[in-house]
């Protein structure tokens, strides 16, 4: 019994020890915030105070310490998001995470994002260059001289910090624009499906807008099929997969935003009054960092992001602004002809010309380097060059088709940087629209107001101009040896849609098309459905004047105008399983409200994804796909039933001629058999918040089963793809088997008060910190599921510390 007694001491002793170490850690790697401290880089005394929420408020001299000291609570806070964020730009995530992230670095490589920030930063002058320097500073000041002990990441993957440079900041603005603007991945999808189906039938798959008809082009099916691209390594089905497949995300369906701004008479503070809404990934921590940012002259508060030296969303003492995704068509990918005699050049309208060939090395943890050999065409990068097949290494680069893709954001002569900060400066509408005009890429949607009353709206953005004789317009591949299809200059600045102060007293986008039929410039044809839009029209338009808190019940609407075309269907879909009847019970009076506590949503959903899987699921083969699970197929699955058109529902599998009706009601059943087996017999106990989980994911540790509970968050929320308060649904299931998880959704919610700045209020999707056992890496979660905010401006000093130079 005595060694008994003694290993139980030892076992004590040791777990007393393991807990006194781990304090010990999280002790040292928990920011100072209260004090003095002394570092290299700032010119005269910052001073940091952070509030019970842990947003700081950050006072300076200069413009310059100013962006010192953000540089310096976003490596306090946020130092792994930064290094994720760097490593995301340079194509270096497996030299952290191995050969999982290999093909992600190779296609990175390929599309140059680095090497087009390097440019960028060459020509990078003035404001933006002394911002981005002083922010690296700040960044680079708390790594050498204030950092005890790395992130529990760093620590655990054994990941050495190294100094962020003003070229990751660019970096991470493009690839900000890559989640924004993935026209190509629709291209590559019509392509594929062309390689299959008829043009007509890939228009109905991929619709155009509600009320329009298709574009018209050249029947571009007839032109893939005579290049014989199916045959080639490069842009074989297969490739064009693997392709997708190895992208970071970029274009996703239920990736946008709602605004929208609504004038002092209508309003009951008699000032203007501004929503905004960003819908991106919702990841752990979030994506956005609330922070307060004073200098003499010059106050604005808002979402900053780490990596970027200025306030993205938010307010001054002038003006708030809000942003939604424009999603113009400025990404047109090129079937480069490559030479059979030399894979170093390329055909052009006028002969063989050489490409622009540098050898890439992407170091793998564990495993030896890999040597890549990126090209670059007329038209841009050659993304095929990342080399996801075998096949393609092998044969891809010596014969045949290689795509390149143009696009704005890659282009040298670009500052997102100075006009940010020209944006955050501006004391009225008429100053901010003046600084949008220098903004090239992601195009947005952005409604503004000042303090004097005025609102408007303003999409900038460089977008192309296509040739009257492109007559495949942008919506495919185009082919890169024939002129016609080069871009020919850039719509004017000041042409692009706006709008000022109107009379119905407000003004809104959500992602539709922003301009009227007759619009002169070609902007795309893949605006995204209108429900959200409408929805928000409905809502201002129900009463004559709004407050902050009608706004704020706004944000939080989960009704979702997209159910009600489908509801017929539901309704009258029969089925002999034993829950048919209380399912339809369940449903009675359904009106697309998706509450998290009802069954109907449930019911809703499961149906709709069976049917559209019994639908399109032999022609598109398999919808868990990423890069078609990705997409609802909603408008190609409504235009079906309002045609009740028998093509699309026969199963061209089977010898019967399958009826729309039979799909529906072989739909309703599976789905009534899906949810019996996941959830039970009593339909009443279903609910759409069980299923409907909100996952913000942490990189990289959700993919790791132990330690995901630790980093990753979770909470089961209502909405859909189509409501307000928007959580995306998509067909394809995650890696744990879950059929409706959200991971897209309001990554912020602001709602900004012209009168009274100490009115404003804000919310995102996690906490300040990145540490997870801080008090602030988890505790805007609650809140945020139920449509809560905190103040944007106000909030009591917790802490204070004085930065003061060495």
């Amino acid at each position: 019994m005595r060694w008994i007694r003694r290993a139980g001491w030892t076992v004590l002793a040791l777990a007393l020890l393991a807990a006194l170490l781990l304090w010990g850690y999280t002790r040292r790697a928990s920011p100072q915030l209260d004090g003095e401290m002394v570092l290299e880089g700032v010119s005269a005394p910052v001073r940091i105070e952070r509030d019970a929420h842990g947003i700081p408020t950050i006072r300076a001299q200069t413009p310059s310490d100013l962006m010192f000291g953000l540089g310096v609570v976003h490596a306090q806070d946020r130092l792994w998001q930064l290094e994720t964020h760097r490593r995301i730009g340079a194509g270096r995530l497996a030299e952290a995470f191995g050969e999982g992230a290999l093909e992600t670095d190779r296609f990175l490589r390929a599309l140059r994002v680095r090497r087009a920030a390097a440019a960028q930063w060459e020509r990078t002058q003035g404001e933006s260059r002394e911002a981005l320097l002083a922010y690296a500073r700040g960044i680079n000041a708390h790594l050498r001289q204030q950092m005890r002990a790395r992130p529990p990441e760093m620590l655990i993957l054994g990941v050495q910090p190294e100094d962020w440079d003003p070229i990751d900041s660019l970096a991470w603005a493009i690839m900000m624009a890559w989640d924004l603007g993935g026209n190509w991945q629709t291209e590559i999808l019509r392509l594929r499906l062309s390689l299959k189906l008829p043009s007509q039938r890939v228009d109905e798959l991929v619709p155009p807008y509600p009320g329009d008809k298709p574009i018209v082009t050249t029947d571009y099916a007839a032109l893939f099929r005579g290049l014989k691209l199916e045959s080639h390594a490069g842009t074989s089905p297969a490739a064009l997969a693997r392709l997708l497949a190895a992208a970071p995300p970029s274009g996703v369906e239920g990736v946008g935003s709602n605004n929208w701004v609504v004038a002092g008479s209508h309003t009951t503070t008699g000032r203007p009054l501004l929503a905004n809404d960003p819908h991106l990934k919702l990841t752990t921590p979030a994506l956005w960092y609330f922070a307060r940012l004073e200098a003499p002259g010059f106050r604005a508060a808002g979402a900053t992001m780490p990596g970027l030296p200025f306030v993205v969303l938010g307010q001054n003492e002038h003006v708030a602004w809000g942003f939604t995704n424009t999603a113009p068509d400025v990404q047109d990918l090129y079937l480069e002809r490559i030479d059979p005699a030399d894979p170093k050049r390329v055909q052009t309208p006028d002969g063989w010309a050489a490409l622009d060939a540098v050898e890439e090395t992407i170091k793998v943890k564990g495993q030896a380097d890999v040597k890549l050999v990126v090209r670059a065409s007329r038209h841009g990068p050659l993304i095929s060059d990342a080399g996801t097949l075998a096949d393609v290494l092998g044969t891809g680069g010596r014969s045949g088709y290689a795509i390149a893709m143009r696009w704005t954001a890659l282009d040298a002569d670009v500052d997102p940087i100075g006009t940010g900060l020209a944006m955050s400066r501006a004391r009225s509408v008429d100053e901010f629209v003046a600084a949008t005009r220098t903004w090239v890429a992601p195009m947005q949607n952005i409604v503004v107001a000042d303090r004097a009353g005025r609102i408007g709206f303003v999409a900038p953005g460089r977008v192309p101009v296509r040739r009257p004789e492109n007559d495949l317009k942008g919506v495919v591949p185009s082919l890169g040896w024939d002129a016609r299809y080069d871009w020919a200059g850039w719509v004017p600045a000041d042409r692009t849609p706006r709008e000022f102060d109107p009379a119905r007293g407000w003004l809104a986008t959500a992602n539709q098309r922003i301009h009227e039929p007759d619009y002169p410039h070609y902007l795309t044809v893949d605006w995204a459905l209108p429900y959200r839009q409408q929805r928000i029209e409905q809502l201002l338009r129900a009463r004559a004047k709004h407050s902050r808190e009608d706004l704020q019940a706004m944000q939080a609407d989960r009704k979702s105008l997209a159910a009600a075309p489908l509801m017929p269907w539901l309704l009258r879909a029969a089925s002999d399983h034993e829950l048919a009847a209380p399912a339809k019970a369940q449903l009675e009076g359904f009106d697309g409200t998706m509450a998290a506590d009802r069954a109907a949503p449930l019911i809703f959903w499961a149906w709709s994804r069976q049917l559209t899987q019994a639908i399109f699921g032999d022609e598109l083969a398999s919808l868990s796909e990423p890069a078609l699970g990705g997409r609802s197929f909603r408008d190609a699955l409504e235009g079906v039933l309002e045609r009740n058109d028998a093509w699309w529902c026969d199963d061209k599998a089977t010898p019967e001629a399958e009826t729309c009706a039979e799909r529906n009601d072989l739909a309703f059943t599976r789905a009534l058999e899906e949810l019996q087996a996941r959830y039970g017999k009593d339909v009443s106990r279903w609910q759409w918040g069980q299923a409907h989980q909100m996952r913000a994911e942490h990189r990289p540790f959700s993919r790791v089963k132990a330690l995901a509970p630790l980093f990753e968050q979770r909470v089961g929320v209502g909405g859909d793809t189509y409501t307000v308060n928007v959580s995306r649904v998509v067909l394809r299931p995650d890696r744990n088997g879950d059929l409706y998880f959200n991971d897209h959704g309001p990554s912020l919610r602001a709602v900004y008060d012209l009168g009274d700045p100490a009115q404003s209020r804000a919310m995102h999707s996690s906490g300040q910190s990145g540490l997870p056992w801080s008090d602030h890496f988890r505790d805007f979660l609650g809140p945020w599921s139920r449509v809560e905010y905190v103040p944007m401006w106000q909030g009591a000093a917790q802490h204070s510390l004085l930065v003061r130079p060495r």
